[in-house]
């Protein structure tokens, strides 16, 4: 891990470059050091930042954020609620693509990737980057939060015009990191079996992200995959 500046793309590496000589980033280092010597950590290492190479900064126009990575094997890609191909899709993602049948009327997809979508300016970030297997929420406290949140607060300071999804109490307290009056904001409960028949189901947020950027003069997600 001791290369792990050089692999974000190069916008965010100019964005963020405040953060890789802070004292957490390199106890962050440290710290993923040592569990990839005891443990097996997702997702690979090629691809923890892997929401910020798909979406460079220049080129974010949609937010969706979520917490950790997935802990089972194959599962993380590095982009939240995502999937590699092949890999059988989680409840919350499959609440997801319901959601978006129900409000686009797209089929549902075979694969749960969601690279096309980040490719399009989706920036997927969990505020986590990284889990050990088998073990939600391992590595939460150590550092990562403090690195999206400075992406998050970033986002919002210099640019504008930007959709923020945030779905549940986790990803809605990073409002305070979201400038109301230069983006906009859509929230709902989270697609979790948990909670989303409270008002995920029905909230439209692919539609009402895509009436936004028209509004505003930019072109829309093709969220079908």
């Amino acid at each position: 891990m001791s290369n792990i500046n050089p692999v974000i793309e190069t916008s965010w590496l100019k964005a963020l470059a405040g953060e890789f000589g802070k004292s957490y980033f390199f106890d962050l280092k440290k710290f993923l050091v040592e569990e990839k010597r005891k443990f097996k950590i997702y997702p690979p290492g090629s691809e923890i930042f892997a929401a910020f190479n798909y979406t460079p900064f220049d080129r974010v126009k949609v937010v969706i954020l979520g917490q950790d990575p997935y802990h089972g094997p194959g599962q993380a890609n590095g982009l939240c609620f995502s999937v590699k191909d092949g890999i059988r899709q989680p409840p919350s993602l499959q609440n997801i693509f319901k959601e978006m049948k129900n409000d686009l009327g797209y089929e549902i997809p075979g694969s749960g990737n969601l690279e096309n979508w980040a490719r399009q300016g989706v920036l997927l970030l969990n505020a986590t980057l990284t889990v050990r297997s088998g073990e939600a929420g391992s590595h939460q406290g150590k550092g990562w939060e403090q690195f999206t949140d400075s992406a998050i607060a970033k986002l919002s300071e210099e640019k504008e015009k930007l959709v923020f999804i945030l779905w549940g109490k986790y990803a809605q307290a990073k409002q305070i990191l979201i400038n109301p009056s230069k983006h906009h904001i859509i929230k709902s409960p989270h697609p979790s079996p948990f909670s989303a028949d409270r008002g995920f189901f029905g909230s439209r947020p692919f539609s009402k992200t895509n009436t936004f950027l028209r509004e505003v003069g930019l072109s829309e997600i093709d969220w079908h995959l």
